[in-house]
């Protein structure tokens, strides 16, 4: 359904209650952006990280964190009749029908199901993963078992549950130690732009990396250090359009790891698109990355993400069911590399929205 003006009303959510808020706050700028206004009419929602829901006024608010002082409350009315979102300023309440909703939202509650059911209740059509996608990407421990199913090599680990941690700290440490050698690198399952992880040389150092991911998450991945090139591949498509990908990007981080201030504030982190590597890893890299996208059932848009060692050895490492668009993001820079503006992209991106839509309602 289209607005009196003809545009499509697209709801974009970002923010978020998530460790990654920040992220989401500078990729949803860049999307809003790139939204193409002949076409769609974008209704911006931030959600702060207490999780209240305010309408915003434009991208420089966004980037300024002026949204914030926002006074209009905003709610995405789950009534699959209604389709809308209700505003409300001073008392006075105001219903809009939106037609589909971009949740550009990293982390918890956006980017691992919760967000993507609501739309799913309220018959919303919306951008990226659908819920179980999401669910499963989000969580790191439960995507290993999925891609071991695939017989793709991935990094030795050891899952770690919060509570037994805490019950017994010496025992789950060395439950790890038998496993695993130094060094090692502890993850929390469900965090995203590398909140949370840490590298452990020694004992001692293993033992404040799980504390520090039991802070963002109740379950924990420790996994073997794997020496190899950080090789990203962008990944669109899904249902009844053939799943393309793109070729590879690789990362080189300023620090000792592509940790989160290494990703976003250390301008000496450089990426590479078309890097070299060793024989047909590159080719290896992009099939292994669409038959992992199409095992979680993924629809839209993901960044999967390998090492690849100097042997030529392919290891996966993990899925993004909402890639990052910020102004050094990967996945728009692989697509743009590949023909596909950002424009297009986005514009991609919605279309395959509405696409999903209309073969549920077949």
């Amino acid at each position: 359904m289209a607005s009196k003006t003809g545009k499509k009303k697209i709801a974009v959510l970002f923010g978020g209650q998530s460790s990654e808020h920040i992220v989401s706050c500078m990729s949803a700028a860049n999307v809003i952006d790139l939204i193409d206004r002949d076409t769609y009419d974008p209704l911006l929602i931030g959600i702060t990280e207490e999780g209240h829901w305010l309408k915003a006024e434009c991208a420089d608010d966004i980037r300024s964190g002026r949204w914030r002082e926002s006074r209009i409350e905003a709610v995405l009315c789950p009534d699959a009749s209604r389709q809308s979102v209700i505003l409300t300023e001073a008392g006075r309440y105001e219903e809009i029908r939106i037609d589909a909703a971009f949740p550009v939202l990293h982390g918890l509650y956006g980017e691992d199901g919760t967000v993507q059911g609501l739309f799913e209740l309220a018959r919303i059509p919306y951008v990226g993963c659908g819920v179980l996608a999401s669910a499963v990407s989000m969580d790191k421990c439960t995507t290993k078992i999925i891609v071991k199913e695939l017989g793709i090599r991935q990094a030795d680990y050891v899952p770690v549950e919060r509570w037994k941690m805490e019950k017994d700290l010496e025992g789950t440490v060395s439950r790890i130690e038998e496993k695993l050698s130094y060094p090692v690198f502890i993850k929390p399952s469900n965090a995203g732009s590398s909140r949370g992880v840490s590298k452990a040389e020694n004992r001692q150092e293993l033992i404040n990396g799980l504390r520090e991911a039991a802070h963002h998450d109740r379950k924990i991945l420790v996994e073997e250090t794997i020496v190899g090139h950080e090789i990203e591949c962008a990944v669109l498509g899904g249902g009844s359009r053939p799943v393309r990908s793109t070729g590879v990007g690789e990362i080189l981080a300023a620090a000792e790891f592509y940790d989160f201030d290494a990703k976003y504030y250390n301008e000496a982190s450089r990426t590479v698109i078309h890097p070299v590597l060793p024989g047909d890893s590159a080719e290896r890299v992009r099939s292994a990355a669409e038959k992992i996208f199409n095992a979680v059932d993924g629809y839209g848009l993901a960044r999967v993400d390998f090492f690849v060692t100097d042997r030529g050895e392919v290891i996966f490492n993990e899925i993004n069911t909402l890639p990052g668009f910020t102004a050094i993001s990967m996945y728009p820079m692989l697509w743009e590399a590949a023909g596909l503006s950002k424009k297009e992209l986005i514009s991609e991106l919605i279309r395959l929205a509405f696409e999903r839509q209309s073969h549920f309602e077949q």
